[in-house]
């Protein structure tokens, strides 16, 4: 039976609660069950304008979930950007670092572009040196780089549940807005804020 969601102290523009997963509901990678957060900031009220953008994510390491509106009235929302940064840090170190709001831009145009109705299920977003080095140790053919963006938190791995892999790797790279990476075997599409290229 699943645990009554606890209420957090925030600003009175927020609103997030945490609970158990019901029973019987594994962690999205597989293994245990996972804590999930749910976040709901909404500083602009009605669907997204110019001068509103929200953007939702589930994690698939961590269980935790997001719904942010995370840019407002011209500008970003900094509480925002801060729950966006804990919620795609370093999974394996836990570490936070500041994401670049750019990045934020370019997946929600790609939402837009793919006419999605499902949240990005992300599979890594920061990555300390730490990790870093970790994953590329496991094989020199891995696909990690020595400076890779993820590192300057200028690149996330992502899919949608409701659109095919492909299609998501055409839709980020009809953008033209930074580097998109396909990798089909591990169904995930790579997207950072760095030159425009394709892998």
């Amino acid at each position: 039976m699943a645990a009554a969601p606890v209420a957090l102290a925030l600003p009175a523009w927020a609103h997030v609660s945490a609970a158990r997963p019901p029973e019987g509901t594994d962690h999205p990678l597989g293994g245990t069950r996972a804590k999930q957060v749910w976040g709901s900031f909404h500083p602009g009220q009605g669907p997204d304008t110019a001068d509103v953008r929200r953007l939702e994510f589930v994690h698939l390491h961590t269980g935790e979930r997001l719904k942010v509106a995370y840019f407002d009235a011209g500008q970003y929302v900094p509480e925002a950007l801060q729950a966006l940064n804990h919620l795609l840090r370093d999974f394996r170190t836990d570490e936070v670092a500041p994401i670049d709001p750019a990045l934020f831009d370019v997946l929600h145009r790609l939402h837009e572009a793919t006419g999605s109705r499902r949240p990005f299920e992300v599979i890594s977003a920061y990555r300390s040196p730490k990790t870093n080095d970790m994953l590329r140790s496991r094989s020199p053919h891995s696909g990690v780089a020595r400076t890779s963006l993820h590192l300057r938190g200028q690149a996330i791995d992502i899919r949608l549940g409701d659109v095919a892999l492909p299609h998501l790797r055409e839709a980020a790279l009809s953008l033209r807005a930074g580097g998109v990476g396909y990798y089909e075997r591990s169904n995930f599409v790579h997207i950072d804020t760095g030159p425009v290229r394709h892998w």
